[in-house]
């Protein structure tokens, strides 16, 4: 049985075999310096890890550590944690796991936090959960994708980003939803992607996922540069059938001219097929500019976005854009929910005790900047069988969108979240033409 994201079910030194109980009494384990009782602090402190400097990506690490900040900043505007201010403590990773293994016994040994926060890559996160695990220190992943992060069953490892098998899974997904677009009695796309390593991990994934959803599927790699795109669209228009979809894994600006070229061509987007555009024709001035006839083109994005971003949200991005003047990319969101996650658990908690931090973790309900969150494959309720085992205290509805745009010019944060249902401002997967 195929899992599909939001529906359904809803359905290296110091690693130790996966134990998805908690110690009951919680013994004091060796090299760990954090209080358990919050009367004996004058304030509480976390540990964050980001890669703030290369060869990790630095600029992401940057906008992560702002949002750890203003996190912190928020929950001490409002009185701290259990009456004590929160402090974070932001480690370097350089996107190295190595790094990550020692910032991470850094933070619970030297620097005694409580539990930590953070992380963009997965490399990194693998190495930092075996620590966390080792030392019974709660986790919140915010940006590390891997399956097996959540998979290995540690009562200490959360994740908030999405899973190395949701983003995959998105396009075949969104489009088994859609359905047979066209009526022609299936459903068929068509993926156009650049020839590069981009463009072929994305073949890959369609060529995986596509099928399981049943899906008809037809590949076409394009060598760039190129401007003259009519050789791949002579090959759409042989097609025995339309596609329901076409959907293009070229990246910058030559893939604005790949989906003017496909307009003109008069093959998408209409009744009978449906132009999914890079994400990078969230960029509205830029994307107008070259496709002057790109209405009704859909466009994923992965985080919040426009009309279905929570109060908390939008508040956020207000500030984040005065800051950066853009939108806040799915990790500086997924950054300070992470801060503001395990402060509501220390305060639910009544202690900073780590077995009770994670309990609280367990039965978090609470909604942030980028949704609604809770854990609901845990002790009480374990990942296996129907359910996958990367389900293990994952955030299912990660939001992972289909954006639409419906008028000439609009603004990218004014187009509508056409999936999934869970942040649909439209009726239906897809708006016709």
């Amino acid at each position: 049985m195929v899992w599909t994201i939001l529906t359904g079910l809803l359905f290296s030194a110091c690693q130790g075999p996966p134990e998805t109980s908690l110690v009951t009494n919680n013994p004091a384990i060796p090299g760990r310096c954090a209080p358990t009782d919050v009367a004996d602090v004058a304030e509480i402190i976390i540990g964050a890890t980001a890669p703030l400097s290369e060869p990790g990506a630095a600029a992401a690490g940057q906008v992560m550590q702002t949002a750890f900040s203003l996190a912190v900043e928020d929950i001490n505007a409002a009185g701290g944690v259990l009456d004590k201010p929160l402090k974070v403590i932001v480690r370097d990773t350089k996107g190295l796991p190595d790094q990550g293994t020692q910032v991470a016994g850094q933070l619970i040994t030297q620097d005694c936090v409580v539990a930590i926060v953070g992380e963009y890559h997965s490399a990194v996160g693998l190495t930092i959960m075996e620590v966390a695990h080792h030392y019974r220190v709660p986790v919140i992943f915010a940006e590390t994708y891997n399956d097996d992060i959540t998979a290995a069953g540690y009562p200490e490892v959360f994740r908030i980003a999405p899973t190395s098998t949701f983003t995959a899974q998105m396009d075949a997904n969104w489009l088994a939803d859609v359905g047979d677009y066209n009526g022609n009695g299936m459903i068929s796309a068509v993926v156009i992607a650049e020839n590069t390593d981009y463009g072929v991990g994305q073949v890959d994934k369609a060529k995986t996922w596509f099928p399981e959803f049943g899906l008809t599927l037809e590949v076409m790699l394009v060598d760039l540069p190129i401007d003259d795109f009519s050789s791949v669209i002579d090959q759409i228009k042989a097609l025995e059938m339309r596609p329901d979809a076409i959907l293009v894994k070229v990246t910058g600006d030559i893939s604005y001219r790949l989906q003017q070229q496909i307009i003109e061509a008069g093959l998408a987007p209409n009744n009978q097929t449906i132009l999914v555009a890079n994400q990078v024709a969230l960029n509205h001035e830029a994307y107008w500019q070259v496709v002057p006839d790109g209405a009704f083109v859909v466009v994923p994005r992965i985080g919040p976005w426009g009309a279905a971003i929570t109060k908390t949200g939008a508040e956020f991005a207000q500030r984040y854009e005065g800051m950066y003047d853009k939108w806040p990319e799915p990790y500086a969101f997924e950054a300070y929910d992470s801060v503001r996650l395990i402060a509501d658990a220390i305060s639910r908690a009544g202690s900073l005790d780590p077995d009770s931090i994670i309990s609280a973790l367990e039965t978090a309900d609470i909604e942030l900047t980028s949704g609604h969150y809770e854990f609901p494959y845990g002790r009480d309720n374990p990942a296996g069988g129907y359910v996958p085992e990367f389900m293990w205290h994952q955030w299912p509805h990660v939001p992972l969108l289909f954006l639409q745009y419906t008028a000439p010019n609009q603004h990218s944060n004014d187009m509508a979240v056409i999936w999934p249902s869970a942040y649909r401002t439209t009726s239906a997967p897809v708006i016709r033409p």
